[in-house]
């Protein structure tokens, strides 16, 4: 009881304030009425629809439910007030609405509805008035304070510009890399062999006792540069299997019993527990630099550079 009561004075007080705009939306004996306020869509206020049927008694009309037939509006309330029948037998249907505009719609209205056995035309209301357009500066033009400076704010400024450095370090590290390995992927397997060779002794495993690790790193540098060459799958082979494979083409790898030799003497140390001295990993460098050079010069001319 309490919202019809708030409900009746919210619309009473809209009528009473603002305009109203009425639309007759009948068909022969049937009187269909729709007034709104106000006259124009505010979306700052709520919008007031009542509509009210009035027909002979033998029509016997019923009220539609418009709450999904209006448009750029959400429906706050709605209240249907009993039938009216005046003493020639008409009979006068009231529902009033309160509804919610839709800020930004296309479109502010009321979509056709039934009414007995006809549809009414749709109901079109007008939207907000268009603003005024603003020219001019800013009436106030804030200015934007610096944080005080502080310990903690020399801290994250340090921090920062060290994490700027760190991924310019990174992104040039990178950059060095990719083009590093696009020259590398460019070589000959001579060159290449060689360029590994030179790596090889860089890290100096001999000085600092890892001779086996040496001797595998220096037969895989040979190894490799046999399979660039020559197609053989060397590095995943033992030495016996990889001089099987090679044994149909001895003739297109070079010097082939020298590199039995550097390859049967490295296996005594990577594997039978020879103890290297730095003379020894000076001469395996030794040769496999004279396998290297002398396949270079006795390979025949199908074998790919």
């Amino acid at each position: 009881m309490k919202s019809v009561v708030a409900f009746a004075a919210a619309f009473l007080c809209a009528c009473g304030a603002t305009a109203a705009q009425t639309v007759e939306l009948g068909r022969g004996d049937v009187r269909v009425t729709v007034v709104s306020q106000p006259d124009r869509v505010d979306v700052a206020r709520d919008f007031f629809v009542t509509l009210t049927i009035s027909a002979p008694g033998e029509k016997k009309p019923a009220l539609p439910d418009l709450r999904d037939r209006f448009r750029g509006f959400s429906v706050s309330e709605d209240f249907p007030e009993p039938p009216l029948t005046d003493s020639d037998g008409t009979t006068t249907l009231v529902s009033r609405w309160r509804l919610v505009p839709e800020p930004c719609a296309k479109k502010y209205g009321i979509k056709p509805f039934v009414v007995g056995d006809f549809y009414t035309a749709p109901v079109r209301f007008e939207g907000p008035a268009a603003r005024e357009v603003v020219t001019g500066g800013m009436e106030i033009d804030p200015k934007k304070d610096l944080p005080p400076l502080s310990w903690r704010l020399a801290g994250q400024i340090a921090a920062a510009l060290c994490a700027l450095a760190l991924l310019a370090g990174a992104a040039v590290w990178a950059t060095r890399k990719i083009r590093e390995a696009v020259r590398v992927h460019k070589m000959s397997p001579l060159q290449r062999a060689y360029y590994e060779l030179d790596k090889l002794l860089k890290k100096g495993l001999p000085g600092r006792g890892f001779y086996k690790d040496f001797y595998v790193e220096l037969t895989m540098v040979v190894r490799r540069y046999v399979e660039r060459k020559y197609g053989v799958k060397a590095p995943n082979m033992t030495t016996e299997e990889f001089l099987r494979a090679t044994g149909d083409g001895a003739s297109a790898l070079g010097n082939r019993e020298a590199l039995r030799k550097f390859l049967e003497s490295a296996d005594l140390v990577k594997f039978a527990g020879v103890e290297a001295t730095p003379e020894m990993a000076d001469g395996a460098t030794d040769s496999a630099r004279g396998y290297l050079k002398a396949d270079a010069v006795d390979a025949p001319r199908g074998g790919a550079e």
